[in-house]
């Protein structure tokens, strides 16, 4: 049976997989199979995007719908930033963190375990394996492990992590570290995951395309060379499939809006009070949380900010459906027992940065020409995917669209694994061995269009989604205030 090893590079967009900058992955992309329209969930955010990986769930079915976020049945007034140790804080109240079974849990049940090195946020950390204490399995971080006894035994055999820097290259050479001397021979996972901070880490603090963006982008590559030369010398390549895989795609800052600041200045009270709306920033989205979902207010607020020039594309939940000028959150699979009731995309376009790199976008926190994701840009809503390995075809493109959702549901059906519960991804079948043609999957894309009068003007937006049998992809979402 294939084993599984996972990689994935933090913010990767799929123009930068090229050989001058990515020799190794560039190689082992032209060997295996490049999937040409892969997407995100949104918001194009980190976290959530995990935990659609290891999940195959969207946003509303596993629980988590951003980087920053509330939890009604945890705190119905808080929004925090999904961080261990709050995560762990609620795992502790409710007795999980994620609404849906991950792919350590669905491992464990088949006797077998998923371990994951990452030294990305220790929020993405977490949501690999959360329940790591009783599903088995492993997250290993510089700051913490699941199970928490693992961190001190790994610090005992592999000493102190190095120090931060940009590039993160001592942090990412030890990780390969302990991928490669303790995780896959000693372990020996049916599926292991390696995280990349890189280039998400650099491209945040100097631009997509800035010089140390791009060393660090040479610096992961190099990475992962070494973990590809490992496979090889240990007569390993021929039974793993490897998949490389990034969370999102990415934009350059236009200009910074604090939004929540706006939103009182507009009148709207903190969310304890009646009429009073929690703010959640997410890069270039932002979730809206309305006292007792109040539909009233929501649609004032609605309303408001569809006038504001970085208002982009509007999605509100199932529990306030109807609200004119907005489309349903259902389009991005968003509806569950954590629904926002609004989530906006701040608007974006298509010029390009001082390196050349396509999209510009408003943002809540970050300076203007700093990496920017979480909108529905079309260049945030592609990412990268390529696989090689036993299980693939080699030396295929598929243009059919695919997910981060896909990921689970696929490693799933190379191990010849069955899941329990229904997972919103589908299996690649047509990437795989004795899989259909990828031209002969049939697939279809829509434009939903909605508009609202609004201060003298009209509102108008247009969310694109392609579809694939029942399994759902945001192209992109735009939306501009025409006056009248």
């Amino acid at each position: 049976m294939s084993k599984v090893l996972i990689v994935c590079f933090d913010g990767l967009q799929p123009t930068q997989v090229t050989p001058e900058l990515m020799p190794n992955l560039a190689a082992l992309a032209a060997e295996g199979v490049t999937f040409q329209n892969h997407h995100p969930v949104f918001p194009t955010v980190t976290r959530i995007n995990a935990a659609s990986m290891v999940t195959g769930r969207y946003p509303g079915g596993h629980g988590l719908a951003g980087n920053t976020v509330v939890m009604r049945e945890f705190d119905p007034y808080r929004s925090f930033s999904a961080l261990e140790p709050v995560l762990a804080e609620v795992a502790q109240k409710l007795g999980h963190t994620l609404l849906a079974p991950t792919l350590a849990d669905i491992l464990q049940q088949h006797g077998q375990e998923y371990i994951a090195v990452g030294i990305g946020t220790t929020g993405n950390a977490y949501v690999h394996n959360p329940n790591a204490e009783r599903s088995g399995g492993a997250t290993i971080h510089p700051e913490f492990c699941l199970p928490y006894s693992l961190h001190s035994d790994i610090i005992g055999q592999f000493g102190p992590w190095p120090e931060d820097s940009m590039p993160a290259t001592g942090r990412l050479s030890h990780a390969v570290k302990i991928m490669t001397e303790y995780v896959l021979p000693e372990r020996d996972p049916a599926v292991a995951l390696f995280w990349s901070c890189e280039p998400d880490h650099a491209q945040h603090a100097a631009g997509v395309g800035a010089d140390i963006s791009n060393a660090a982008i040479q610096a992961a590559d190099e990475q992962f060379g070494r973990l590809l030369g490992w496979l090889d010398e240990n007569g390993r390549s021929a039974e793993t499939d490897v998949i490389v895989i990034s969370d999102h795609g990415y934009t350059t800052v236009t200009e910074t809006v604090d939004v929540e600041s706006l939103v009182r200045e507009a009148g709207f009270p903190q969310g304890t009070d009646a009429g009073g709306v929690v703010v959640a920033h997410n890069g270039g989205s932002v979730l809206f949380y309305i006292h007792e979902k109040d539909r009233a207010t929501t649609d004032r607020l609605a309303e408001w900010l569809m006038t504001q020039p970085w208002c982009g594309s509007m999605l509100a939940s199932e529990a306030v459906e109807g609200i004119a000028g907005t489309l349903p959150l259902r389009l991005a699979q968003g509806d569950g027992a954590r629904s926002p009731e609004l989530a906006i995309s701040l608007a974006w376009d298509s010029t390009p940065n001082q390196a050349g790199y396509p999209g510009h976008a408003y943002c809540t926190g970050l300076a203007p020409g700093l990496g920017l994701h979480g909108s529905m840009s079309r260049h945030e809503m592609r990412n990268t995917l390529v696989a090689r390995g036993p299980s693939f075809k080699r030396g295929v493109a598929v243009s059919t669209p695919t997910g981060n959702v896909d990921l689970t549901p696929t490693i799933l059906h190379i191990l010849g694994i069955s899941p329990a519960v229904p997972m919103d991804g589908r299996p690649l079948l047509e990437a795989l061995e004795g899989g259909p043609d990828p031209a002969s999957v049939q697939w279809a894309t829509e434009v939903h269009r909605a508009e609202r009068p609004v201060g003298g003007g009209v509102y108008r937006q247009e969310v694109t989604v392609s579809e694939v049998d029942a399994t759902t992809y945001i192209d992109q979402g735009t939306a501009r205030l025409d006056i009248t």
